[in-house]
């Protein structure tokens, strides 16, 4: 008997995240300590996190920002690519969340490098551009999807030529091809935002764990 398509995938993610995203305890225990949490567990997963790290590590990222925390699993993969004297800033909307982020965050040693700040996206964002921060050279979004394209014009103002911007959830199972809800419109308008807009060169790479989906890399000109 052939073997199912999807089974075949699942197999194959879990061949490269034996791999090369092997188990790691401070990631294993963010994993556990959100459970315990009560979080929803809608983090990245092994091998999409690895993959943040190596565009962050390829890239050469200074300062990095983050839009939706959750419980930090994805922060700290990303974190891990920053030098010494690196920067990463965290946007959460729940209180609770950050908490939990903040304790994953220094257990994995990474207390020193990343600073969560609660409150809403938009308005924090606006603020940073207001006061002029220095550009970051990572923008990984991955929160309510409602607003991805306004969270895509607020990290073009925070970033400079050569920065990326990924975007967690770009393909949503496939639903973004004919979308019927907010969500998925709104995925949708995003990719078509990035596919369009001329100061950036993007692509959308699939990911195959729980169900098609897609991060989106975008390159700033």
């Amino acid at each position: 008997m052939r073997d199912n398509p999807k089974d075949r995938l699942t197999q194959i993610d879990l061949y490269i995240e034996r791999l090369f995203a092997p188990p790691d305890p401070a990631l294993e225990k963010a994993l556990r300590r959100s459970q315990e949490a009560g979080l929803p567990e809608i983090n990245v997963s092994p091998n999409e996190g690895r993959l943040l790290q190596l565009l962050a590590e390829i890239t050469g990222v200074r300062r990095i920002l983050e839009i939706g925390t959750l419980g930090g699993y994805s922060t700290i993969h990303l974190a891990r690519a920053l030098p010494e004297d690196g920067m990463m800033i965290t946007l959460e909307l729940n209180e609770a969340y950050a908490r939990v982020a903040r304790e994953n965050i220094a257990h994995a040693g990474l207390e020193e490098r990343v600073e969560v700040r609660v409150g809403d996206a938009k308005a924090m964002l606006a603020g940073m551009v207001e006061e002029g921060a220095e550009p970051f050279d990572l923008t990984f979004i991955d929160a309510d999807k409602e607003s991805y394209t306004e969270y895509l014009e607020r990290s073009l103002l925070l970033a400079r030529p050569g920065s990326l911007i990924l975007a967690d959830n770009a393909i949503r199972g496939g639903s973004v091809i004919e979308p019927e809800d907010g969500s998925a419109r709104a995925t949708h308008e995003f990719n078509e935002s990035l596919a369009n807009d001329p100061r950036l060169s993007a692509l959308i790479l699939p990911l195959i764990r729980g169900g098609m989906d897609g991060l989106a890399v975008a390159r700033v000109l």
